[in-house]
């Protein structure tokens, strides 16, 4: 069964940081260009950064040095690290891959989301005091 499970949201201060988790399961992770998006409260689903088969990583958005992407292969995943979380950073967090074996990881946000294969089910991040 393919499936992709996230991991590692929850409730942080303004200014934490978190490190979340995507797991595949079914098939090679590190065979296919993988994103993270988030989707804040009433709002669409966005990008926020996605790490190609060969480890070239792309950032959407505003979030800028606040984020890592990074293949941990031994585990099947990818992971992303947030750091000096904003309220504005709170939603939810999935993971995705892109569609076909071997296809990089576009650099406009709109065609990433047009090709777009498997979704994870998502992690809630909750930046409060």
């Amino acid at each position: 069964q393919v499936q992709l499970v996230e991991s590692g949201g929850g409730l942080v201060q303004p200014g934490g940081s978190l490190r979340l988790s995507c797991v595949a399961s079914g098939f090679t992770l590190g065979d296919y260009g993988t994103g993270w998006f988030r989707q804040k409260p009433g709002k669409e689903r966005e990008a926020v950064s996605c790490i190609g088969t060969t480890d070239f990583s792309t950032n959407y958005h505003s979030v800028g040095g606040r984020v890592a992407i990074y293949r941990d292969n031994a585990n099947n995943a990818v992971n992303l690290d947030l750091d000096d979380l904003q309220p504005d950073d709170a939603g939810v967090y999935y993971c995705a891959t892109v569609r076909h074996r071997g296809r990089p990881c576009p650099s406009l946000e709109s065609d990433l989301l047009q090709v777009i294969g498997v979704w994870g089910q998502g992690t809630q991040v909750i930046v409060s005091t």
